[in-house]
């Protein structure tokens, strides 16, 4: 959105009736005419905006699109989000956030948030297609990690702590964290994280965590076998939500546990996270490259290994893999 179309709406917002363009030109010091193109653009923004020609413009209601400026009127955080982006469609905010890290210095991009209204090439763990329709919240964090490389899996920890407690504390419901990195409301998926990094040796040169909830998205238009065991926000609390909000809650939510993370609050974010736990104290099973097996999910480490007690009494410590739960 440009600065003249942000001015003109923070006019309306103001205001507390109708403003004539008449007023709004002379505040802003530009034609009538240039007052009409910016309220044509926010219309186009989805803004819905009455017009009189008695009494002038009249903001009803704002857009519902993940805007800029309409997130970062609730943000009330220090770094993450404090610089975003926001695309119509693009096939991945997380390609964009790897070509915006080789151009510049990731340094400069920390805490910068992504946003997608849709993705036509959205992809999960392991390489698989994430299905990303508009109505969702498609978005990837830029970070330039100060957190030792084995405590950096922590970072999809505290992201799902974020996700989970902002769905809990917006709309009441029991959203928990299904090991290694889903939301689930109920028996069925309502987001999921991704981190990727660029490192070398020891040195992390940037990180990127990819955040895709489910929020307004239509079932019917998911493919048929997704429909069974995803759900969306939209289903659960039976309208659609306020992705604005969420999303601002959600990035003021990980922004508080990142900090703990570059705190050294390790302990902290592993309690958390299992009184969120949905795998803990379940039966699973796991799915790695070389192996299947069963077992009792017992605990989780430091690293976010899952801790899992097999049939035959043996613990092994699974860090990668698919976990079915029963």
């Amino acid at each position: 959105m440009k600065d003249t179309a942000i001015s003109v709406l923070k006019i309306l917002e103001e205001a507390s009736g109708p403003v004539s363009g008449e007023r709004i030109a002379e505040q802003l010091g530009i034609t009538r005419s240039a007052v009409w193109k910016q309220i044509r653009e926010l219309r186009k923004l989805g803004y819905r905006i009455s017009s009189s020609r008695a009494e002038g413009y009249r903001l009803e209601a704002a857009t519902s699109r993940l805007l800029p400026y309409e997130i970062q009127k609730k943000l009330r955080t220090q770094v993450i989000g404090r610089q975003i982006r926001h695309f119509d469609r693009t096939a991945s905010t997380s390609w964009i956030g790897k070509r915006l890290a080789g151009e510049t210095d990731p340094e400069q991009l920390h805490g910068l948030v992504i946003i997608a209204e849709e993705q036509t090439g959205g992809v999960g763990r392991l390489g698989r297609a994430w299905v990303s329709p508009a109505g969702g919240i498609w978005a990837t964090i830029v970070l330039k990690p100060r957190i030792p490389l084995d405590n950096l899996f922590m970072i999809t920890m505290a992201g799902a702590i974020a996700i989970a407690r902002a769905i809990r504390k917006e709309y009441n419901i029991s959203a928990l964290i299904k090991w290694p990195n889903d939301i689930f409301i109920g028996d069925k998926k309502v987001a999921g994280l991704l981190l990727e990094l660029a490192a070398e040796a020891d040195t992390v040169h940037y990180a990127l965590l990819g955040i895709g909830i489910d929020a307004n998205i239509s079932l019917a238009d998911l493919p048929s076998d997704l429909q069974k065991t995803i759900t969306s926000l939209k289903d659960e609390v039976g309208h659609e939500v306020d992705r604005v909000a969420l999303l601002a809650r959600i990035l003021r939510e990980f922004e508080l546990r990142y900090r703990q993370l570059e705190d050294g609050e390790y302990d902290s974010i592993i309690r958390e996270w299992k009184t969120l736990s949905l795998t803990l104290e379940h039966r699973v099973v796991i799915k790695t490259i070389n192996k299947t097996f069963e077992g009792e999910a017992i605990d989780i480490d430091r690293h976010g290994a899952l801790i899992i007690r097999k049939d035959n009494g043996e613990v092994e410590r699974v860090i990668s893999g698919d976990c079915f739960q029963f």
